[in-house]
């Protein structure tokens, strides 16, 4: 027994060829009405260039004081540029050991929300994120985050050298502030 299938020809609208291009254009405005609203792409690019200051390849000592095991003396390095245009600030943290085995690397994105007039700050490590607002004080930065009874402060500064200084401080509780990391980076070429 034979099953016909009717043959339905295919509109010219509807024809492979134009398919890709019709679902691209209905793809992108059902994107830009779910955009929030913006005052501008430069209004952002404008407020991103007050980080230009750490653009570039940094290195140096780091010492992490973590729990009973004492003290770790490692090297760090901060890769870091723009992307986007200079839309977003991408960071590569890695912590190395003497023998060079990798101890902690960490990746983050600063960009700025010209909605709240916010700079956002996001890093990835272990398989973990914080998402956080990014304050700029003179020359640096501090972010911070509260994960259980531990509230974390991170604080940079450029040093009258130029050095990248960073300063980890962690509070429990009531407790008062316990330095949990501090680097010391040159900026390399």
């Amino acid at each position: 027994m034979k099953t016909a299938i009717p043959a339905f020809p295919i509109p010219f609208l509807l024809s492979t060829n134009l398919m890709a291009p019709v679902f691209m254009i209905l793809f992108s405005h059902s994107l830009a009405a779910q955009r929030p609203v913006s005052n501008g792409i430069e209004v952002q690019r404008e407020a991103m260039r007050k980080l230009l200051f750490l653009a570039g390849h940094w290195s140096g000592p780091v010492t992490i004081v973590g729990g009973p095991g004492g003290a770790l003396h490692l090297t760090q390095t901060e890769d870091v540029e723009y992307k986007l245009g200079g839309l977003v600030l991408l960071i590569e943290g890695k912590s190395t050991s003497a023998d060079g085995k990798v101890l902690f690397n960490a990746l983050a994105t600063i960009a700025y929300d010209d909605a709240s007039h916010t700079y956002r700050f996001r890093a990835y490590n272990d398989g973990h994120y914080v998402d956080t607002e990014l304050s700029l004080p003179a020359n640096g930065f501090s972010w911070s985050f509260t994960t259980g009874p531990a509230h974390i402060v991170n604080t940079m500064h450029l040093t009258g050298k130029g050095e990248w200084d960073e300063v980890t401080e962690v509070t429990i509780g009531g407790n008062p502030p316990h330095r949990s990391m501090d680097m010391l980076l040159q900026r390399r070429p």
